[in-house]
């Protein structure tokens, strides 16, 4: 019989547990340039739930942008949201605007710092289309809306 380092003749270690990786965010955040423009970065959520998806996606973006306290979700692609959601220690307000004309966004916004916009690739959109999408936001070519 072999026995295991470290335990008793007869006894076994159960198997170390491993927790599986945490959803990767898919997000691409547009190079910085000496120009403002209306959206930052493009987002693909893997649901319309923001309260959920929330605490994917912040721990995603760039370090130098500081902690988000507010989320807009504009378009009629969110689900109802509840006021405030916990993320990553601290409370996050949510606010959903359903009848905002255009794409859905994000904004997100640092209380007194600033805000930052995302532009939302709906869940259900193909991958081969959102992959190129989120390749063309990091290599610049950020749309207009």
């Amino acid at each position: 019989m072999t026995t295991l380092i470290g335990t008793a003749p007869g006894h076994r270690q159960p198997p170390a547990h491993h927790p599986a990786p945490p959803p990767v965010a898919r997000l691409a955040i547009a190079p910085p340039s000496g120009v403002p423009r209306r959206i930052d970065g493009v987002w693909w959520p893997h649901r319309t739930d923001l309260a959920a998806e929330l605490p994917e996606l912040l721990p995603a973006l760039p370090f130098d942008w500081p902690r988000i306290t507010h989320a807009t979700a504009n378009g009629a692609l969110w689900a109802p949201l509840p006021t405030l959601t916990p993320v990553a220690g601290h409370v996050v307000r949510l606010r959903r605007i359903p009848d905002r004309p255009g794409p859905p966004t994000l904004c997100l916004v640092s209380a007194g710092i600033g805000r930052w916009d995302l532009l939302v690739i709906p869940p259900e959109t193909p991958e081969a289309d959102a992959v190129r999408i989120l390749a063309g936001v990091a290599a610049g070519d950020v749309p207009a809306d």
